[in-house]
């Protein structure tokens, strides 16, 4: 078997296109992401309209994430993948048709459901919110339910093109789900419109954004598989194998929300503003993941599926990690030493104020304790799915989201007894932010630990050579600790200075400082930074 090294040098050579691809869209459309988070956070603050429109775009998510990516990545694109790799292209065809329709008529019902009976959803999900929050909620569920209705079958074109290889269109179709909600809320903001008036306006972007998201990338499909039509047919060998990986994958993905309308149900009954938070937090927290996880899992998964090898797959499975890891303990180190700061630039105008920020910072930090481990926890779910294992990480999924309500019931009323107050930590009544999101923001990253430990032992079982994820961890972990306390300094010297200026120095010299420290210690992945330096400097 190849050295960890030559493997990584094996594949950059093999396919260096796909994953800087997916990252170059996921990218663009987690920028234009902080823009729409931003003017959100100028326009509703961490106010009640801002909770309403939280959990209205929260719930009718379920359906984007249980019929969505991550359910077709486990059970439609190794299946898709493998048939045109065989060069079946017919028997490939009417697989994805005949998934189309299954997806079109679920997802519908699922809409109208969901539109009827608004009220009662938001009476579970959210019993915390007072009159005007709650009737808010309701009506803005009505409105985003539909849009979230076409983000579904965005992820089935998404899962189209990825099998073709065709990687940047799927990745950077949700700009325009972003723009359309840009376009609302600057509009808004110039004309000064009440928060509750705003918050409906940028739902119904919402949805037009969703209907242009398909749009664009349901003609890049007919273009790559005119032929393909949806149908009902269900009977197909292949689709019934789609159907056996679909149903523990929609399970896993099941359990997985569960937990984020735990979270929701929970933040409800803390003090207004909780909800908004965790949003907030979750931008930033989901960033890196996106971009340094997901872009690697989404190239590699068609590869994966294609190959029956399993010292390829092996090979594969580490590389994968040693790339993502490299980046995201780096991610984690900047969020908790100078996230605070991060923040304020990105969100601080407008009506957020800096007690919101340091709040969001807070729950950030918690939430960042747990990247690592999200991070190797998305790709083992990959190699378990190129395997064909849907059941194994829909269990450990099960697993988690227990372990996380527990330890988050515990620890978020004590913790929503502190507030943030002018500039310091405060108990009682008091008009600042209240610490209560960070104690389900530690709950997720003790769970995400417990996920990644079981995980690995289940990967193990097929794969024996995966590497030790404590010694990689432990590896890149110390030059990420340097890392922190470098940028911590820096905060602490820097602190009266402009955010907006401080923070990508901040970010910028710590990168190179954590890049040279993990090149003289032997981490091979810091030539994913150090070689292009090196190209721009030899070119100058």
């Amino acid at each position: 078997m190849e050295t960890n090294a030559n493997s990584l040098l094996k594949q950059e050579k093999k396919k260096p296109s796909n994953t800087q691809v997916v990252a170059l869209g996921i990218f663009l459309s987690r920028i234009s992401g902080l823009i729409r988070e931003s003017l959100l956070r100028s326009v509703l603050a961490l106010g009640p309209a801002a909770d309403a429109f939280a959990a209205a775009l929260r719930i009718p998510n379920l359906l984007q994430n249980l019929l969505g990516e991550g359910t077709l990545s486990a059970s439609f694109i190794p299946v898709y993948s493998q048939l045109l790799g065989e060069d079946r292209k017919e028997e490939a065809s009417k697989a994805a048709g005949a998934t189309l329709g299954l997806l079109s008529a679920i997802s519908g019902f699922l809409v109208l459901l969901g539109v009827l009976a608004a009220r009662p959803i938001a009476a579970i999900l959210a019993p915390g919110f007072d009159n005007a929050r709650f009737e808010l909620t309701v009506d803005l569920l009505r409105i985003t339910f539909i849009g979230i209705g076409a983000l579904v079958l965005s992820a089935w074109c998404l899962g189209v093109l990825n099998s073709h290889r065709k990687f940047f269109l799927s990745y950077v179709a949700p700009v325009l789900w972003n723009i359309a909600q840009i376009v609302v809320l600057v509009f808004v903001f110039t004309r000064s419109w009440n928060v509750f008036d705003a918050a409906t306006a940028v739902a119904w972007g919402l949805v037009a954004g969703g209907i242009l998201q398909f749009s664009v990338q349901l003609v890049a499909v007919w273009k790559i598989a005119p032929d393909l039509r949806p149908t009902v047919n269900r009977s197909l060998p292949h689709v019934v194998e789609i159907r056996r990986r679909f149903l523990p994958a929609v399970a896993g993905r099941g359990v997985v929300q569960i937990s984020a309308y735990v979270d929701l149900f929970l933040a409800s009954l803390l003090s207004t503003g909780a909800v908004a938070t965790l949003l907030s937090a979750q931008v930033l927290y989901l960033l890196p993941i996106s971009l340094f996880v997901m872009s690697v899992a989404a190239s590699e998964l068609p590869e994966m599926s294609r190959t029956g090898l399993s010292d390829e797959l092996t090979d594969r499975s580490n590389s994968a990690l040693r790339k993502s890891l490299f980046f995201i303990f780096f991610t984690a180190a900047i969020y908790m030493s100078a996230g605070e700061q991060i923040i304020d630039a990105l969100f601080g105008w407008g009506s957020f104020s800096s007690d919101d920020a340091s709040t969001v910072w807070m729950v950030l930090s918690a939430y960042s304790l747990g990247l690592p481990a999200v991070a190797a926890s998305r790709l083992l779910q990959t190699s378990c799915w190129s395997l064909g294992n849907t059941k194994g990480p829909a269990q450990i999924a099960g697993i988690r989201v227990l372990v996380a309500s527990l330890v988050g019931l515990a620890l978020m009323f004590p913790l929503d007894l502190v507030a943030f107050d002018q500039g310091g930590f405060t108990t009682g009544e008091v008009d600042g932010p209240h610490l209560g999101a960070v104690g389900l923001a530690l709950g997720s990253a003790v769970a995400s630990w417990l996920e990644v430990f079981l995980l690995s032992r289940v990967v193990r079982q097929s794969l024996p050579g995966l590497q030790s994820l404590k010694k990689l961890s432990f590896q890149i972990g110390v030059p990420a600790a340097l890392t922190f306390l470098l940028a911590a300094v820096f905060k602490f010297l820097t602190g009266s200075f402009p955010s907006l200026l401080m923070a990508p120095m901040i970010v910028g010299i710590s990168g190179l400082f954590y890049t040279f420290t993990a090149f003289r210690s032997g981490v091979t992945e810091s030539h994913l930074v150090l070689s292009p330096i090196r190209r721009m400097l030899h070119r100058g």
